[in-house]
């Protein structure tokens, strides 16, 4: 017998085995009926055929997600501040998801829409793997205050440094040595990581508890209009929501 037929162990009168016939077709109905009406109708994921992991979709949260509703104000920020697309981006430096969306989307992002004045970026801390990631949150939000036009060069040499998860590279010295590489003042990004220590940390703080209340919870994750990217999407999704918004202006 095939999985899917239903065995009945107890004979049932004629009459009786029509009306359960009856019933487990219309249950089946129903359940056929909702299925579609999920698929035709459901925005919970936005997809290319590329990634279909759970974890990994780029998912819409009515009433949840709003880049309207996203604090923006003393954030670092790349693109024309009044380009009429903004992406919030939440991001962990010692994050390799995150890596790997820097350099599979974000820098074809820069190029493509931030570049041509049709997306801003603005940088969202999420910082919760550990010491490293703490400080390094830290010292972007001086390097931000001391060099911002520097700062998108530095946020991507903090990646190209990156190797695994708190196994090294990435401590106070090494972030401020990467920074005077840079042409950076170092000495003025490390005087304000410990005079502002707690002006930064509230703000990191701040920018985690955020992406929790909109169901953000691990990185790199992003808000595109109402749409909440989460992952390592591939350049094509995140394309597809930016042109969706860029369509709506």
């Amino acid at each position: 017998m095939h999985e899917h037929e239903i065995k009945v162990t107890k004979t049932q009168p004629p009459a009786q085995q029509n009306n359960l016939s009856i019933s487990a077709a219309i249950i089946i109905a129903g359940a056929l009926i909702a299925g579609a009406l999920y698929l035709g109708t459901s925005k919970e994921a936005v997809t290319a055929g590329v990634n279909s992991q759970p974890q990994q979709a780029a998912q819409q949260q009515a009433g949840q997600a709003d880049i309207t509703k996203v604090k923006t104000a003393g954030n670092a920020f790349i693109g024309n501040p009044n380009a009429p697309v903004t992406i919030a981006y939440w991001y962990d430096y010692q994050c390799p998801f995150c890596k790997r969306f820097e350099e599979d989307s974000m820098a074809q992002i820069v190029t493509d829409y931030v570049k041509t004045g049709k997306v801003k970026v603005v940088f969202k801390d999420f910082q919760f793997l550990g010491p490293d990631s703490q400080v390094a949150g830290l010292a972007a939000k001086a390097v931000w205050e001391v060099a911002p036009d520097k700062f998108y060069d530095w946020h991507r040499a903090m990646y190209d440094k990156q190797d695994n998860e708190n196994s090294g590279w990435g401590n106070k010295e090494d972030i401020l040595t990467l920074t005077k590489g840079l042409g950076i003042d170092a000495t003025k990004v490390e005087g304000f990581m410990t005079s502002k220590v707690v002006e930064y940390q509230k703000a990191l703080d701040a920018d985690k508890a955020e992406a929790g209340g909109f169901g953000i919870n691990a990185t790199p994750a992003a808000i595109i209009g109402k749409n909440i990217l989460s992952g390592a999407q591939p350049y094509a999704v995140v394309k597809q929501l930016i042109d969706l918004e860029l369509k709506g202006k």
